[in-house]
This record gives C-alpha cells, structure tokens and sequence, in this order.
C-alpha cells in the first residue's frame, strides 16, 4: 500500500490487482492501523480489476470503524469492472465514490 498524509485525510493507494476471500483478510489487517489512528480515510483503487464480496465487506468495515469516531471513508479511481460491481450492488449510494484523489480530497475539506 502506498501511504500519503494530506491535511484533509489519509490516503491510501491500494496496490493489489484483486481483493477477494483469498487477500481480504491480510488487507484488512494491513489497513487497520490505518482505521485506528486516522478519522477520514480516501482508499485509490486504481490498481483492481477484481472484486468479490469479501472484498466488497472490507469497505463495509472500514466505513463502521471510520463513522464511528466521526470519520469517513471516500473511494477513488475505480476502475470500469468495479464500478459496475459497485453500481449492481448498490455500493456506491453507502460510499462516496470519486474520479480521483483530488475530488475525494475536496469532498472531505467541503464538509
């Protein structure tokens, strides 16, 4: 995971091409000091091209663990396969999704 501080939030550049049952556990645990020190979080998912609901369950958790100190969670740079995932199960209407890290950064500082 590629790691930048900004002043808005925390942003997190995925660097794994899928995230299913096989890696959703080590990502999870990768991502985690993350959720415990940070309040706003902007997870860049350039990279994947493949998502299954385990990976899907993963943003669920990082929303519950931001949400409930305050934070957020925002999305950016999904890619064509992904986002129709995220559209089909409706996802994105729980998780802001953006174009690219700048718009996930001014959503954040808008708010």
């Amino acid at each position: 995971m590629i790691v930048r501080k900004e002043p808005q939030a925390m942003v997190l550049e995925v660097e794994t091409t899928t995230l299913t049952a096989a890696n959703a556990k080590d990502f999870k645990a990768n991502i985690e000091k993350y959720l415990d020190t940070e309040t706003n979080i902007v997870l860049d998912l350039n990279r994947i091209t493949f998502i299954d609901s385990s990976g899907l369950g993963v943003f669920l958790f990082c929303l519950k663990r931001l949400n409930q100190k305050g934070g957020d969670l925002k999305l950016c740079n999904i890619t064509k396969p992904v986002r129709v995932l995220f559209e089909l199960v409706r996802l994105h209407q729980i998780i802001d999704v953006f174009a690219s890290t700048e718009e996930a950064l001014a959503a954040f500082a808008a708010s």
